[in-house]
């Protein structure tokens, strides 16, 4: 028996989300300043000589499910992620069981779903020995999650998790250059110490807020282009901050963004949301924003240090839960389990 295992790490935006989905970086040219941190995506595969059946269990959503031929694999909302890839990789000498989990709650803006998808391609990748460099991963995930599967969303996350560290990529007509920033040690342990990764216990659903944006930029809706734009500019200028270890400038852009992201569509924010914002900035906070499409999920502070306490109380009084987290600096991996470390399927 094959026992397999695969991570991807998630990420946490810095500015430039949303310049990465279709049609805008077609059309204007995309830019986003991301780093992945500690947390991660994880599959686990068993596999057998067998006639194409698969097992799947999301222990994130408590759902078990068995397919036993690809035609059974309809979607309808359930595992609909992990169908398309057992569609693409299916096999009909082999039966398959799939364990499924990530370190952040669904929905939540860390980037879990597409992180899943590059974990769920390394996964196979291991499996079936197939040579693929790192960028085909990332496009790979993105193709089977955007385009076969059409949820709504961007790129940046496939290609975060993918490569791993802090990275720069640009998206330019049909090409993403990643261009992986060496961050000096002193200045990310610093950045790390100065952010705050609040959980806000809202789960929202990204892709309404994405086709939102999607459609107010198809329509030429001046504050949507106007915020993007913005967006993107504050990319460019968030980097150089950050290789020049400005990180007190960094944070000042951070709000920058996120007033900018505000402009994207509606949904983007809440009453609640704003609330909570303006909270942590009261305490000390020097910006923030949330970390994926918006509409809730984690919010990523910037704090004044000799306020970080302040802030934290404020924060935790308003309903947040304070989540540690360090910068991870590798990218998607694969390993065999051991067969006598590792606990057969049930």
């Amino acid at each position: 028996m094959d026992i397999l295992r695969s991570k991807a790490p998630l990420r946490i935006s810095f500015a430039g989300g949303g310049t990465d989905v279709s049609p805008y970086p077609e059309e204007r040219g995309g830019a986003v300043l991301n780093a992945t941190i500690d947390k991660y995506a994880y599959a686990t595969l068993y596999a057998d000589p067998g006639h194409g059946e698969a097992k799947v269990h999301s222990l994130d959503f408590d759902v078990t499910a068995e397919y036993r031929a690809p035609h059974e694999m309809v979607y309808n909302g359930e595992l609909d992620l992990v169908k398309a890839f057992l569609k693409h990789f299916h096999r009909s000498d082999r039966s398959m069981e799939i364990f499924l989990h990530s370190d952040a709650p669904p929905r939540t803006g860390l980037g879990g779903s597409s992180t899943l998808s590059v974990s769920l391609v390394t996964l196979f990748q291991r499996y079936l020995k197939l040579p693929m460099t790192t960028y085909e991963v990332a496009e790979l995930a993105y193709k089977i999650e955007r385009v076969d599967l059409g949820e709504p969303g961007g790129r940046q996350d496939q290609y975060a998790a993918a490569f791993g560290g802090f990275n720069f990529i640009e998206f330019t007509g049909n090409s993403t250059v990643v261009n992986p920033l060496r961050i000096d040690p002193e200045v990310s342990n610093e950045l790390a110490y100065r952010l705050m990764l609040v959980y806000t216990g809202v789960t929202r659903y990204s892709g309404t807020i994405i086709e939102n944006q999607t459609t107010a930029y198809k329509e030429g809706r001046s504050s949507t282009v106007q915020g993007l734009d913005d967006a993107k500019k504050l990319a460019f200028a968030m980097k150089k901050e950050l290789l020049t270890g400005n990180l007190d400038a960094m944070g000042e852009l951070l709000h920058e963004g996120w007033e900018a992201k505000k402009k994207f569509t509606e949904g983007v924010s809440n009453p609640a949301i704003d609330k909570f914002y303006a909270t942590a900035r009261g305490a000390g906070a020097l910006g923030g924003k949330l970390t994926g499409a918006g509409g809730g999920g984690y919010l990523l502070l910037f704090c004044d240090f000799r306020r970080r306490q302040e802030v934290a109380k404020a924060v935790t009084s308003a309903g947040g839960h304070i989540v540690d987290f360090a910068f991870c600096l590798e990218g998607a991996q694969s390993w065999a389990v051991r067969p006598k470390a590792a606990d057969g399927p049930n």
